[in-house]
């Protein structure tokens, strides 16, 4: 139910302009690895009190959707533009098409900043403009393309551009949904990453674990659908604390039963691999708070945050981390300082998620101290992976 499905390489690549709009990754990455940082700062410095954040979301809105739309979209976007032709040999968007799908994103984060000056329409029309314009670029490659499980994408993108409207309704003063949206938003990311997860680390376990078969099993397949996309239609349609309970109980469920089939004690010798399987981890913390904080035992807060600094945010980086050393031709085994970015990253988690369940009244120590970790693992990111994204590949390969 989950599997994505490749189909025969084709005629290679063929890249004019910079290396950097070569392929999806290398902008969307970047802009990922950037903003995880600067949009980090940013709300740290909110949060202190140092200065206001722009009224059009709302302080607390602004964190959570440009985190959500902001951040984790662009490793989608990036994720995406570039495996559709893994996926189906047909290339998505390259060149000048890919820079104006970058600028469009970019457009979308600062218009905020600007709501002195543009209208509230506007920006609401400039960020939403992004999504559908990403599932049109790879329409066409996967409509071409014969496996047609593939094209789920397409949709997905769009019900998570659906969940951006909620957003910006209540933004424009039309109907009260932001929290509707933001929270079918954070499940839709997480039903992508667990699409993916689906088939990427079982992939990469037996690839570099000798003799491992990973196991799976279809009806566990079809309750991570089905639990997962219960959890976005409530959302959407009519958010009820018992049912969102029992969904996140059972997603917690799926996903560990899933883990299991997949793991070998092995992979902790393996960086770049068992980032991903702690980031499982994390999503099976995430959902087992969120069926408790529905039921009035945990703060849903803090499950909000097992599932989307522990589970999106080192998903997503460890992914990225992988992709752009196979895409730029490089041996995929990660520098030490990102896998340093690893333990970073799993400590942020541990902080923000537990540290204030531990002590409540040092809540803002937790919140700067988890903050600062993700700051420093972004900011290493940066520093080691854009100077790779911007050059050509090693290999000579186009792409």
């Amino acid at each position: 139910m989950l599997k994505v499905h490749s189909e025969p390489p084709k005629p290679e690549l063929q890249q004019a302009g910079p290396a950097i709009l070569a392929l999806g990754f290398r902008p969307f990455f970047i802009a990922a690895g950037v903003s995880g940082l600067i949009l980090m700062l940013i709300w740290l410095g909110a949060w202190s009190g140092a200065y206001p954040l722009p009224t059009y979301y709302g302080s607390i809105g602004w964190h959570s959707h440009e985190m959500l739309f902001g951040y984790a979209v662009a490793v989608i976007a990036g994720f995406l533009l570039t495996a559709v032709r893994n996926w189906t040999g047909i290339t998505p968007p390259t060149g000048a098409a890919l820079g104006l799908l970058f600028l469009l994103w970019l457009a979308g984060r600062i218009a905020p900043f600007m709501a002195s000056a543009i209208p509230a329409g506007v920006i609401a029309v400039i960020d939403l403009a992004f999504l559908p314009a990403v599932a049109a670029g790879i329409m066409p490659a996967l409509w071409r393309g014969e496996q047609k499980a593939n094209r789920v994408f397409v949709p997905l993108l769009l019900i998570m551009a659906l969940a951006n409207l909620y957003v910006h309704l209540q933004s424009l003063g039309i109907f009260n949904s932001a929290t509707q949206g933001t929270d079918a938003m954070l499940y839709l990311v997480a039903f992508l990453i667990t699409l993916l997860g689906g088939r990427v680390i079982p992939f990469f376990t037996e690839a570099v674990i000798d003799g491992h078969t990973s196991k799976r099993n279809s009806s566990i397949e079809l309750a991570t659908v089905i639990s997962l996309g219960g959890l976005v239609v409530v959302q959407l349609i009519y958010p009820n604390n018992w049912l969102n309970g029992l969904l996140a109980f059972a997603v917690a469920a799926t996903q560990l039963i899933r883990v299991i089939g997949w793991y070998n004690r092995r992979i902790w010798g393996i960086p770049i691999l068992w980032v991903l399987f702690s980031a499982m981890f994390w999503l099976i913390i995430g959902f087992t708070m969120t069926g408790l904080a529905y039921f009035g035992v945990t703060p849903l807060n803090l499950a909000k945050h097992a599932i989307t600094v522990g589970g999106i945010g080192l998903l997503t980086y460890g992914m990225m981390a992988r992709v752009a050393l196979g895409h730029t031709g490089r041996e995929i085994s990660s520098h030490w300082l990102i896998n340093g970015s690893f333990i970073l990253l799993n400590l942020a988690t541990l902080l923000r998620v537990f540290g204030p369940l531990a002590l409540a009244d040092k809540y803002n120590l937790w919140v700067h101290l988890s903050g600062g970790l993700w700051m420093i693992s972004f900011l290493l990111f940066s520093v080691i992976y854009v100077p790779m994204l911007i050059r050509p590949r090693v290999d000579g390969k186009p792409g």
